[in-house]
């Protein structure tokens, strides 16, 4: 096939046909990133020419420039990378999953399923001092109940002889203001410090990652990434509905399962230290397919890079555009996203 390059490993035994334009792509979206990586390392209060950035990596630098960088700038801006990734998969899953364009984990409740969840813990695990009681690498199995709990419930209370996209968004809408109710109860009912915190929290703000949120934050990331670049073929027979997906043999539930927990998994890791960065996951996949088109082995890979850049870029200016206050990065993600998802409503035929 013309544009295309198979790759095969182990005697035959693994066989990969590669797109040589969705990689060529790929490797400009990798290059874009590291020089948003490079200038947002270098912008702030202090600035940092981008090669002093790079000399820094190899321990070059005043002391000063690196304490400021690697103490207070990197941890964020790797969980901007992070999270932007698993929110855009998270939602390129679910649009290939459910077969609904308008999907993402915003618009069907799920991120804010993880947002009460965290909430909560936060509630229920704090002391008379304000501290948590056990350890907040437990912060991420909470998230990840939560939100498995909400898609659980949207997917199954939107089957009707199948999932319809209207029903489907519709029960989200609900299920995410009932969910948006629960929050706020858990924030009247804990400590005032609590609801100042949990407002910004729920926007969407990376301000507050430290290296133990990192050291968290990564491995389960990447774990979770790499089992849904490995799950793309899935996704890509689930995307054909369930009938033809039978028909050529897959076993269609336990695939629905697997990367339902894959996704809910992404945005609980992403929401319990980030918040409700909105509008990434629907964004994302939707630019990476006018890219790459609908095959998932590419279009997640894509799709994971674009929305590290959409979050590196919106924590970027709600760090130095209005400084000395600090923006968090979902206000300018969903002032992307909301009139986004209104174009693809008016766009839509059904």
């Amino acid at each position: 096939m013309k544009g295309y390059r198979s790759f095969r490993i182990g005697k035959d035994k693994v066989s990969l046909l590669l797109d040589q334009n969705a990689l060529l792509k790929l490797g400009i979206l990798v290059i874009i990133t590291c020089i948003i990586f490079i200038v947002s390392v270098g912008l702030g209060d202090l600035r940092i020419h981008p090669f002093t950035v790079v000399n820094l990596f190899f321990g070059g630098g005043s002391e000063l420039e690196q304490l400021v960088v690697f103490q207070f700038r990197l941890p964020r801006i790797i969980a901007s990378v992070l999270v932007g990734m698993a929110l855009a998969v998270a939602g390129g899953i679910l649009q290939g999953m459910i077969r609904n364009s308008l999907a993402a984990p915003d618009t069907i409740g799920i991120t804010a399923g993880a947002g009460m969840a965290v909430v909560a813990f936060l509630w229920l695990f704090s002391d008379d001092n304000y501290s948590l009681i056990v350890s907040i690498k437990w912060l991420p199995v909470a998230a990840f109940l939560g939100a498995s709990l909400v898609a659980s419930a949207v997917y199954f209370l939107s089957w009707k002889d199948g999932v319809t996209p209207v029903r489907l968004i519709l029960i989200g809408i609900g299920i995410s203001a009932l969910m948006q109710a629960g929050t706020t109860t858990f924030m009247v009912l804990g400590p005032i410090y609590m609801a100042s915190q949990a407002n910004i929290w729920i926007t969407g703000s990376v301000n507050s990652i430290t290296w133990e949120d990192v050291n968290v934050l990564l491995p389960v990331t990447v774990i979770l990434l790499i089992l849904a670049f490995l799950s793309a073929r899935n996704v890509n027979v689930q995307s054909l509905g369930e009938d033809i997906a039978t028909n050529v043999g897959s076993a269609v539930q336990r695939h629905h399962f697997l990367l339902l927990m894959i996704s809910t998994g992404l945005v609980g890791i992403s929401v319990s230290f980030a918040g409700g960065i909105g509008f990434v996951g629907l964004m994302a996949p939707h630019i990476a397919r006018k890219l790459v088109g609908s095959s998932y082995g590419a279009l997640l890979p894509v799709a994971a890079f674009i929305g590290a850049n959409l979050v590196l870029v919106a924590d970027l200016i709600g760090r130095t555009l209005f400084l000395p206050s600090i923006v968090p990065a979902g206000v300018f993600t969903a002032t992307l996203g909301a009139p986004y998802f209104i174009y693809l409503l008016m766009k839509s035929k059904r």
